[in-house]
């Protein structure tokens, strides 16, 4: 059974996901591809990257292992299609983010200090379900960030 840490952040896992939406539909429709800089990322861009993110986590702490098979050129080159097309990305980011909670809530406390390898040195359970409210909060801000620039922050 799911304990305080589980339930606090799977509800702000699935209340980030309605946040991180919510800034995107603030940004015009015609300016969600847009970035800042040549160096920087759109909005839509930072969302596709949530959406994917969700269901990798959910992997990731599930399974407690790092795809063997992962590929970082492929994962771009998916994140850039999935951002050029919003139902697409918004069914993603609507699926991955219940799996995502469903998973969260399926531990136990015990699990919470499970060790995971992963190609950014060996982290806890605890710390993999960490990461993707981190992810959201960011990116949420990094989306509203970019409706400041265009003036339609509210």
């Amino acid at each position: 059974m799911a304990g305080q840490f589980q339930e606090f952040v799977a509800a702000q896992c699935a209340l980030l996901k309605q946040n991180v939406e919510e800034a995107l539909m603030r940004i015009p429709e015609g300016k969600r591809g847009w970035a800042p800089a040549e160096s920087s990322r759109s909005a839509m861009d930072q969302a596709a990257e949530v959406a994917m993110l969700n269901g990798a986590s959910a992997d990731l702490i599930k399974d407690r292992a790092w795809p063997a098979d992962f590929d970082m050129e492929a994962y771009f080159a998916a994140k850039e299609k999935l951002a050029a097309d919003w139902p697409t990305l918004k069914a993603m980011l609507d699926a991955n983010t219940e799996k995502l909670v469903k998973t969260i809530l399926s531990l136990k406390d015990d699990e919470l200090a499970v060790s995971v390898e992963t190609p950014f040195g060996t982290k806890t359970v605890a710390e993999l379900v960490g990461y993707p409210y981190w992810n959201m909060s960011y990116h949420e801000g990094q989306i509203n960030y970019i409706a400041s620039i265009l003036g339609c922050l509210d």
